[in-house]
C-alpha cells in the first residue's frame, strides 16, 4: 500500500470512528497519537543504533538514570519500556486508557532541560481530551485501542526521503480542515496556496547558503514546511534552514511543534513560541539570560496566513517599533497590523508573503494611510488576486501580498489569478498549471494581457492609492456583439474574424481558403464543410507536423531521465526539468498554451512520483511485487477487511493484460460486450411490452427487469397453447396410449401420420413410442415454435433465450476473468528487467506523450467551433426571421376562419385575426 492509499485508508477509518466528536477536535487526538508513535519509534531506532539489545530495551525504566540521561541528551526525552507505543500494541486485550495517561505524564517529566521549549506541554491537548473519547473507561479504552491499531502501520523511518509519515500527517490535517468548516482557518492553509507562496519565496532566497524562515501565525506549520521543501531543492544541506513559528492557540501550537519535529528537522533548527503575535512581539531570548541572549529576530523570509479582519487592541501600540513608522491598523481590522509585524522582522534583503482579505487593497481610513506609506516607501512588490472560495470555511475574496524591505523598483506587479482554478466539492482549488503560471509571472514580473500588469507608482498615486485589482487589470472576456448590417442582410463581419488573429498568424493561408473576400467589410463561407476544410489545409497539417517534430525525441529523453535513472533521480527536481524541457519545445510553436502542457505533465506526475518513491525506497524488485487487494465489507453488521484478488504494487493488472495477454483480454472483452448487448436487447423488449402485457407479472417491482421464474411460468402457459399438425397428431398418439391401444393400432397410427417426424424420438423394441418420449418431443416442438414477430409469446420466448445466454455467459466471464487475473499475477511476479522497463514506459511515458500530442488537435477543434458558431450566428438574417413570422401569422389567421364558438368566442377570434393582419 503506497502512502496515498494508506493515508486515505486511515482518514476513512478515523472519520468513521470519531462518531459525534467535531472534526476540528478529533484531529487533535489522532494526530497526537501519531506523534506519540513517532517519538516512541524514534527512541527505539536510536537505541538500536546504539547497540541496545531487545533485552536492554525491555529493561528501560526511569530508575536507570544513566540510560535515561544518555537517551535524553541525544533525542531530548526518555520513554520507559512500559510506555512505548509498541508496548501498548503488545498488550492486546490488556491495554487500558490508564496506560496512555501514565505514558503522557511520564513523557512530560522526562524531557531534557535543553528541549523543554520544544517538547513541554506538547501532549496537553491530547491529555485533556482523553475523557471525550468515551463516556466510560471501557469505552475510552476501546476508542483509543481502535485508534492506535489504525495508525500502527504508519512507517516512521522516512528512508530515502519517502516521507510517509509527513505525507499522512499533512493529508489528515487537510481532510480534517475540509470537514471543520470555519474553524479550519485556525490551523490550515490549503496546500496549493502554501505551495504558491513557497515557490515565490524560494526563488528569492535560492542562492543563499543559510536561511531563516518565520511564520507568525503558524497553524499546523504546513506553510513553513512547504517553504523548507521548496528552498531545499536549491540547497545542498537542508540543515542550514532554521524554522521560526509562532501560534496563539495552544492546541494549534502543539500541532505546529508536532509537524515540525516529525519532519526530521534538527531540534536546534526549530524555534517555536506559543504567544499572541500582535500583543507580544517575538522576545527570543534564553529565560536564564534574557539580556545577553535577546534577539530582535530578523529573517530571510516571513510568511503568514493570519485570521482575517480580526479585532485587536491597538492601545499603547503607537510607540511599538513594528507600527510606529507606518501607523496603526483600525481596532476592528488587524490585517495591516499582521502585515507590519511581518515586514518589521524582514532582513534588508528578505522577502515576505501574506494572505489577506481583498479589502486591504482599497479600504480607507487608517488602512489607506498605511497602504500609501507602503507604496511610497517601495515595500509593496506584488499583489496576487486569488480565486474565490479557495480557503476552507470562508468564501471571501483573498489576495497574497509580496513585500520587501529594500527594492530596486518602485512599481507594483498586479496579477489577477482569480479565474484559474478547478472546482472540487465545496471549494475551488489552484491547479499545478495555475500555480506555475502565477509563479512565472511573479518571478519574471511579466505583463500578460487580461492577467497581469506592472503598474508604475505614478498611476497608483493618480488612483489615490486604491489598489483594487480591477482598476489596473481588466481580466473580463470581451462581450459578444452583433453586427447590425450582417444581422439584417447576412455575411460575416471581417472585424469578428480579425478577433481570431492568433489563428490566422499560425495558419496564414487558411482564412482565404475558408472565406470569400471581395473587398467589402463582410465575407461569405467558401466551403460547405468547415471542419473538413480546416483539417485538410496545408497550414494546419504543417502546424501538427511541426508540433510532432518538436516532441519527436520526448519519449527517448524521458526514458533516459525516468526509466534509466529511476532509483537515483531526484523526484522534485525531475518534474521541474521535464517541465522546462516541454516549455523549451513549445518556445517556437504558436497557439499552444504552455501551461496547459504543464498541466498534462502534472496530471501524469502524480502517479509517476508515487511509483518512483516506492522504487527508490524498496528497490527495483518492488515492480514485481503483487499485494493482496484488501477491501472493506460488511459482515454480521460490522465492517471487516477481506481480500478480493490481487493488485500490483506498481504494475496495474489492466496494463499488464493489455501488453502481455492481449488474446485472453480480447476474448474476455468480447464476452463482456455481448453481455452489454443482451442487456440492451432485454431493455428494448421490456419497453415494447404493452400495458396489458406488462401487467402479467413477468417484470420485477421496478418494472425494469424480467422476473425469471414468473417469465418462465407465463412462457410455459403460452407454449402449452401451441398446436401444429404434428403436435395434434402426437397428442392423438398419446390418447391411444392412454386408451391402452393394441400394437396394431399404434403401428397403423404411425403409418397414417407421416407429418410426425417419428425418427426424432427413440422407439421401443416393438417399434412403438413411450409416453415420456412423446411428451418430451411435444415440449421440444412447442419451445421451437416460431411465434409471429411482435406477439407477446414471441417477446417472452426471446427474453427467455437471452436470459439463459446471459446466465451462462456470466459464469464463463467470471471463470475466465479469475483465470486471467491469476495469470496476470504470475506474469508480474516473473517479469524480467527489460519487461519491467517497457511496462513502466507504457505506464509513465506513453500517457504523457499522448496527452501532449493531443494539444494541437484541441486548438484546431477550438478554432473550428468558433468559426462554425460565427457562420451560424449570421446565417439566418433578421429578414429571414421576419418572413417566417409573417408566414406563420398568415397561416394562423387562415386557420381562424375554420373555428367555431359562441358569440364571445367569435368576437375574440375576430380581434385576434385583425391583430395578425388577416382580412
Amino acid at each position: 500500500m503506497n502512502k496515498q492509499q494508506l493515508a486515505a485508508k486511515i482518514w476513512e477509518s478515523a472519520n468513521q470512528m470519531r462518531s459525534k466528536i467535531e472534526a476540528n477536535e478529533y484531529k487533535d487526538y489522532i494526530l497526537g497519537f501519531i506523534f506519540y508513535k513517532y517519538v516512541s519509534d524514534k527512541q527505539l531506532q536510536f537505541a538500536r543504533r546504539e547497540d541496545f539489545t531487545d533485552e536492554d530495551i525491555r529493561a528501560f525504566s526511569e530508575d536507570d538514570t544513566e540510560t535515561v540521561d544518555h537517551i535524553q541528551r541525544n533525542i531530548g526525552y526518555f520513554i520507559a519500556y512500559d510506555h512505548l507505543f509498541s508496548t501498548w500494541i503488545a498488550k492486546g486485550a490488556d491495554f487500558d486508557v490508564s496506560n496512555v495517561r501514565d505514558a503522557l505524564s511520564s513523557f512530560s517529566r522526562l524531557i531534557h532541560a535543553d528541549h523543554k521549549r520544544l517538547f513541554e506541554g506538547i501532549f496537553k491537548t491530547l491529555e485533556t481530551g482523553l475523557s471525550k473519547l468515551g463516556e466510560s473507561e471501557a469505552k475510552r479504552t476501546k476508542a483509543i485501542s481502535d485508534l492506535i491499531q489504525l495508525i500502527k502501520e504508519i512507517p516512521m523511518d522516512g528512508r530515502q526521503g519517502y516521507d510517509v509519515l509527513g505525507f499522512i500527517y499533512e493529508y489528515l490535517i487537510s481532510m480534517f480542515a475540509a470537514n471543520a468548516g470555519k474553524k479550519a482557518g485556525e490551523f490550515y492553509t490549503p496546500h496549493e496556496v502554501s505551495l504558491l507562496m513557497s515557490e515565490i519565496i524560494a526563488d528569492h532566497v535560492k542562492t543563499r547558503d543559510k536561511i531563516d524562515i518565520y511564520d507568525s501565525c503558524s497553524g499546523s506549520a504546513s506553510l513553513l514546511l512547504n517553504i523548507g521543501k521548496c528552498v531545499a531543492k536549491h540547497m545542498d544541506d537542508t540543515d542550514n534552514i532554521k524554522y521560526y513559528a509562532q501560534e496563539l492557540k495552544e492546541n494549534t501550537y502543539n500541532l505546529t511543534r508536532m509537524n515540525l519535529v516529525m519532519r526530521g528537522i534538527k531540534p536546534s533548527n526549530l524555534h517555536t513560541r506559543n504567544g499572541d503575535t500582535l500583543e507580544d512581539d517575538w522576545p527570543f531570548f534564553e529565560d536564564n539570560d534574557p539580556v545577553n541572549t535577546y534577539n530582535p529576530l530578523y529573517l530571510d523570509a516571513v510568511v503568514s496566513n493570519p485570521p482575517y479582519s480580526q479585532k485587536w487592541d491597538s492601545k499603547d501600540k503607537g510607540s511599538d517599533a513594528r507600527f510606529s513608522r507606518f501607523g496603526l491598523a483600525p481596532k476592528s481590522k488587524a490585517d495591516y497590523a499582521f502585515l507590519l509585524h511581518d515586514l518589521y522582522h524582514l532582513k534588508p534583503d528578505g522577502i515576505m508573503a501574506i494572505v489577506l482579505p481583498h479589502g486591504v487593497l482599497f479600504r480607507g481610513g487608517e488602512e489607506g494611510k498605511i497602504r500609501k506609506e507602503l507604496i511610497e516607501n517601495d515595500h509593496l512588490e506584488t499583489i496576487i488576486g486569488l480565486p474565490p472560495n479557495i480557503f476552507f470555511g470562508t468564501g471571501i475574496p483573498t489576495v497574497i501580498l509580496v513585500l520587501k524591505q529594500k527594492r530596486k523598483n518602485n512599481d507594483v506587479l498586479i496579477v489577477d489569478a482569480a479565474k484559474g482554478f478547478s472546482n472540487e466539492g465545496k471549494n475551488n482549488k489552484l491547479r499545478a498549471s495555475d500555480i506555475k503560471k502565477i509563479c512565472d509571472t511573479v518571478i519574471g514580473r511579466q505583463r500578460v494581457p487580461r492577467y497581469s500588469r506592472v503598474v508604475p507608482k505614478s498611476e497608483i498615486r493618480e488612483k489615490d492609492y486604491n489598489l483594487n485589482i480591477a482598476r489596473y487589470v481588466d481580466s473580463s472576456e470581451p462581450s459578444e456583439s452583433w453586427d447590425l448590417y450582417a444581422s439584417m442582410f447576412g455575411g460575416i463581419p471581417k472585424s469578428e474574424l480579425d478577433a481570431l488573429e492568433e489563428y490566422w498568424k499560425a495558419f496564414p493561408g487558411l482564412r482565404f481558403t475558408l472565406f470569400t473576400d471581395n473587398g467589402s467589410p463582410y465575407v461569405e463561407p467558401k466551403v460547405p464543410d468547415l471542419a473538413q476544410a480546416i483539417c485538410e489545409h496545408v497550414d494546419v497539417q504543417g502546424f501538427t507536423e511541426k508540433f510532432s517534430a518538436a516532441f519527436s525525441d520526448l519519449k527517448p529523453w524521458l526514458r533516459r531521465g525516468l526509466i534509466d535513472q529511476m532509483l537515483t533521480v531526484s523526484i522534485p527536481r525531475q518534474e521541474s526539468l521535464i517541465g522546462e524541457a516541454i516549455f523549451a519545445r513549445l518556445a517556437t510553436l504558436s497557439l499552444i498554451d504552455k501551461y496547459h502542457a504543464y498541466q498534462c505533465l502534472d496530471d501524469q506526475w502524480q502517479q509517476i512520483s508515487i511509483d518512483l518513491e516506492i522504487l527508490q525506497t524498496e528497490g527495483f524488485e518492488a515492480a514485481r511485487v503483487v499485494d493482496p487487494n484488501m477491501v472493506t465489507k460488511k459482515k454480521d453488521g460490522n465492517e471487516v477487511e477481506v481480500q478480493e484478488g490481487w493488485r500490483g504494487r506498481i504494475m496495474p493488472f489492466d496494463l499488464v493484460q493489455r501488453e502481455h495477454h492481449k488474446e485472453e483480454l480480447k476474448a474476455l472483452q468480447e464476452k463482456q460486450t455481448r453481455l452489454i448487448e443482451i442487456a440492451a436487447v432485454l431493455e428494448e423488449i421490456i419497453e415494447s411490452l404493452s400495458e396489458a402485457e406488462g401487467e402479467c407479472d413477468v417484470l420485477n417491482d421496478a418494472n425494469d427487469k424480467f422476473a425469471v421464474s414468473e417469465l418462465n411460468k407465463e412462457l410455459k402457459e403460452q407454449l402449452s397453447d401451441v398446436e401444429t399438425d404434428e403436435i395434434k397428431s402426437l397428442n392423438g398418439y398419446l390418447s391411444l396410449l392412454d386408451a391402452k391401444a393394441k400394437k396394431q393400432q399404434k403401428e397403423a397410427f404411425i403409418a397414417e401420420h407421416p407429418e410426425v417426424n417419428w425418427s426424432e424420438m427413440e422407439a421401443n423394441k416393438d417399434g412403438s413410442y413411450g409416453k415420456a418420449k412423446v411428451s418430451s418431443y411435444i415440449g421440444k416442438l412447442q419451445s421451437c415454435f416460431e411465434f409471429p414477430e411482435g406477439t407477446f409469446a414471441y417477446k417472452l420466448l426471446r427474453a427467455s433465450s437471452l436470459l439463459d445466454e446471459e446466465k451462462t455467459l456470466k459464469a464463463v466471464i467470471k471463470e475466465d476473468a479469475a483465470a486471467l487475473h491469476l495469470k496476470t499475477k504470475e506474469t508480474i511476479e516473473n517479469l524480467n528487467d527489460e519487461q519491467v522497463n517497457e511496462l513502466l514506459e507504457a505506464k509513465w511515458i506513453v500517457p504523457l506523450s499522448k496527452s501532449l500530442l493531443q494539444l494541437p488537435g484541441q486548438q484546431i477543434e477550438k478554432l473550428t467551433i468558433k468559426l462554425q458558431a460565427l457562420v451560424e450566428k449570421y446565417e439566418v438574417t433578421y429578414a429571414d426571421n421576419a418572413r417566417k413570422i409573417q408566414q406563420t401569422e398568415t397561416e394562423l389567421a387562415d386557420m381562424i376562419d375554420e373555428l367555431d364558438g359562441d358569440e364571445f368566442d367569435m368576437k375574440g377570434l375576430a380581434e385576434l385575426k385583425t391583430f395578425l393582419g388577416g382580412n
